[in-house]
């Protein structure tokens, strides 16, 4: 694969809750949508609607920095470089950056102590090999499987990377959201076990109840004895998803996706909006699918499929915090069950991920990406700050990266876009009429005193020259009673003047009681 290639591949993508990181195969970070807090490492804190690339600077070097792995968490990031140092950038109210001081606008060294100066001639240094943030706070796994954590972490805030001691179990993965974490690790058997421990006020530990854990526990559905395998993790705010295969179900293998803790918004796709301290399968997923990845929302879970199919639910059908969302169906309101997602074809998925109210997709191995959801502040990526509630293409490659093919694809994606944006608004615009329609016909009810039947009861005048003479058609209204219609009318119109005459006595006698308090008050 030729460097061009490698510049235009995606290989990870990370989202906070509103903005988005992508790295590519050749090393290089690009970040879009909120900027606020320097979140997007660019050195200010201005939106960004298209990619655009981070700049990684070393003083004591020349040499060009790899970046390996990357992570958001819900106003910072993190990336991790080849070398295995770790670079931060955004809020750091809570030490989450690796020291006190100020957010910072560029990526910035993380200082972590991996050694206490004992290592010998035959030994090599440790070094972080994967990098994760969520929430407030941020975690690294280093080579021999220990996990690092900083910032405002379960039960305690912690300024600089402290290591954490996981009883000789070698951590593979980890998750977090606001106040918990979920870790993959390792026990002497070499069988990958499930960990949780932090905040559990909403039963998001999975360990049956909702005490606090300030130790990891092992989640009993996942033990080793277990007939589920673990291998994919992911955090809600306060929720937590598991993706396990049966260890001993014949080729191909039965995949099952869990999930537990909040349920108000149907996060946890169980039908119900009730919590949950246990895990429990999520239902009317496929049997016979392969999930690659899944990712946690604040508010809404996101899963996809080998085949390419996505699957979401949760707050707003499945989008996250849009409360703004309208749908031409009828099934508005949240996803309590897995809704599929509609689109395009998304072949040879890579990676998905969830902010707070978007969602981005990684496919066609690495050189596409698809973003739905809330577009303000250019969180979907598109160049534009409309929100899509189904998948668009996100501006990629972005500018310098691209090549004359990638140039027409972009044209193709950007008429592609353009397209569904019409294809939106016209749906926008039916939706208003619909209501308009029925407002019109409410009024149209109350003047005249009849249902309204659409075209047939739109005055000529209206029609030809846009204007209505509302005396001219009562009378005319009028005339074409019989004596029946008449009375009805007569009935209806008596009926709504005896209850404006009611409500003005009542609005009388209001006024007569606050004059009789007032004088009688007065008086005294």
């Amino acid at each position: 694969m030729d460097a061009r290639n490698l510049s235009r591949k995606v290989i990870a993508i990370a989202a906070g809750e509103a903005h988005t990181l992508a790295l590519t195969a050749d090393g290089n970070v690009y970040s879009w949508g909120r900027g606020t807090f320097g979140r997007l490492g660019n050195g200010s804190e201005l939106d960004q609607l298209v990619p655009v690339k981070i700049e990684f600077n070393l003083t004591d070097k020349e040499d060009k920095v790899k970046i390996v792995g990357i992570s958001a968490g819900a106003y910072h990031s993190l990336a991790l470089a080849d070398d295995g140092s770790v670079w931060s950038w955004g809020y750091n109210a809570y030490s989450q950056l690796g020291f006190d001081g100020e957010n910072s606008f560029v990526p910035c060294l993380v200082k972590v102590a991996m050694t206490d100066g004992s290592v010998t001639k035959n030994e090599t240094e440790l070094k972080i090999s994967s990098v994760k943030a969520g929430g407030m706070m941020s975690l690294a796994i280093d080579d021999r499987g220990s996990l690092w954590m900083w910032g405002s972490c379960p039960l305690q805030q912690t300024p600089t990377p402290t290591s954490f001691n996981f009883h000789g179990h070698s951590v593979v993965k980890v998750a977090c959201g606001s106040e918990h974490i979920v870790a993959l690790a390792k026990n002497e058997d070499n069988i990958l076990v499930c960990y949780t421990w932090g905040n559990n006020n909403h039963g998001q530990l999975g360990l049956g109840h909702t005490e606090t854990s300030p130790n990891p526990q092992m989640v009993e559905k996942f033990c080793p004895q277990s007939l589920f395998a673990p291998y994919e993790i992911a955090c809600g705010a306060f929720h937590s998803c598991i993706l396990t295969y049966d260890k001993f179900y014949e080729a191909p293998s039965k995949f099952v996706c869990w999930t537990f803790g909040r349920g108000d918004n149907g996060q946890l796709g169980q039908g119900t909006t009730k919590r949950s301290t246990y895990p429990e399968m999520v239902t009317g997923l496929p049997e016979n699918s392969r999930f690659v990845s899944v990712a946690c929302g604040l508010f809404h879970t996101s899963l996809v499929s080998s085949s390419g199919q996505i699957w979401s639910w949760g707050m707003e059908n499945g989008l996250g915090l849009c409360p703004e969302a309208t749908f031409t169906e009828s099934d508005g309101g949240d996803a309590l069950t897995p809704r599929l997602i509609n689109g395009p074809n998304f072949p040879d998925p890579v990676q998905i991920a969830c902010g707070a109210a978007h969602t981005v997709l990684v496919t066609e191995s690495g050189y596409k990406i698809w973003s739905w959801g809330r577009g303000k502040n250019g969180i979907l990526g598109n160049g534009h700050e409309n929100d899509h509630f189904t998948p668009r293409a996100v501006s990629w490659p972005p500018q310098g990266a691209q090549d004359d093919e990638s140039q027409q694809t972009l044209v193709k994606d950007d008429s592609e876009g353009k397209l569904g944006e019409l294809m939106e608004e016209m749906d926008r615009v039916k939706s208003r009429g619909l209501v308009m329609e029925r407002y019109a016909g409410f009024l149209y009810g109350l003047l005249f005193g009849k249902v309204f039947e659409g075209d047939k009861d739109i005055p000529v005048s209206f029609k030809d020259l846009g204007s209505f003479d509302v005396a001219k058609e009562w009378e005319e209204m009028l005339e074409s009673c019989d004596r029946g219609k008449l009375s009805r009318l007569q009935s209806f119109y008596r009926n709504m003047l005896a209850s404006v005459e009611d409500k003005i006595m009542k609005d009388k006698v209001k006024e007569m009681i606050k004059e009789y308090i007032g004088s009688s008050g007065s008086s005294s």
